[in-house]
């Protein structure tokens, strides 16, 4: 999935106000740009990092840009983009990439299944053999190839597993779908050290019988390559 026009290397000076990030372009011009991620963004948002942005002003845009790409390490990149998850999921979804869900035919998106429920990202086919897809993007690398989920306590996430386990305990068959959008994570697991309610509810969910899947983005200053399945690691 290339981005749309090549992307502006430049240093990210601080991230503020959730939407909004201060950068330094290479030839010294300072910007305020738009920040697409409502996560905390630990370990991806430390001033002086190397970033990599989208210039592009439009009209009735009051930004000139958006902040696309952070190197967390040597050689390590992360999409801070998080809607950028669905779509790369969705042509993925769409091209059979995603093996345990391939051969499913039809996909639909933002789908609520019940009044008053969670609107789920994806559902796929028709009937009993449909299937209910939750994305959710990882990029809080630990170290040593390490990924967790979530960021910060995710009070929405949790919604979103009972949701998914009152499906699955009703017969529907459910996902949830880790796509990690960093290129030093190699394997994902609950962050019960951040949100341990999201940690067990996770375990319940997997219990349950929710398929719960991780699949490898890697990002670069080109686009997102759908990778492969990673390991899930659901214990405590």
């Amino acid at each position: 999935m290339p981005f749309a026009r090549e992307l502006q290397e430049a240093t990210l000076l601080r991230r503020y106000k959730r939407f909004l990030a201060d950068v330094r372009l290479a030839d010294g011009h300072e910007l305020t740009l738009h920040c697409p991620n409502t996560g905390s963004m630990l370990n991806c948002a430390e001033p002086g990092s190397r970033v990599w942005v989208d210039l592009h002003q439009r009209p009735g845009r009051k930004l000139p840009g958006t902040w696309e790409l952070v190197e967390t390490a040597p050689g390590e990149l992360a999409c801070v983009h998080s809607a950028r998850a669905n779509a790369v999921v969705a042509a993925g979804l769409e091209a059979g990439l995603i093996t345990p869900l391939a051969g499913i035919q039809g996909v639909r998106r933002e789908v609520t299944l019940a009044a008053g429920g969670s609107r789920f990202d994806f559902l796929l086919g028709e009937g009993e053999d449909s299937w209910v897809v939750e994305v959710k993007s990882v990029t809080l690398a630990l170290g040593g190839g390490q990924g967790a989920f979530p960021d910060a306590v995710s009070l929405r996430g949790q919604k979103h597993l009972r949701e998914l386990i009152g499906l699955a305990q009703s017969g529907q068959r459910s996902c949830l779908l880790f796509c990690v959008m960093h290129s030093g994570i190699r394997r994902v697991r609950p962050a019960d050290e951040i949100d341990p309610v999201y940690g067990e509810l996770l375990r319940q969910a997997r219990a349950a019988g929710v398929l719960v899947l991780a699949w490898s983005v890697l990002p670069t200053p080109s686009g997102l390559q759908l990778a492969g399945e990673l390991a899930v690691d659901c214990q405590p």
